[in-house]
């Protein structure tokens, strides 16, 4: 790993933890898909399509809606 890749991923902490939220929510997922009922998955799906857009808006700077 280059010494700017190691700075960024101290600097930058929100955009750490929302990756860390989005590969442990993956994670999770991935585990537990065969099991789940519809409406688990639906929200599983609708969670993961929300941290994307957060790790998105973190990563490009861009501010919150509303």
């Amino acid at each position: 790993m280059s010494p700017r890749a190691k700075a960024e991923r101290r600097r930058n902490r929100p955009l750490r933890e929302v990756l860390d939220e989005l590969l442990a929510h993956t994670r999770e997922l991935v585990r537990r898909a065969k099991e789940m009922t519809p409406a688990e998955f639906d929200y599983a799906q609708q969670r993961l399509e929300w941290l994307a857009d957060e790790v998105w808006r973190v990563a490009t700077g861009e501010r919150p809606p509303g």
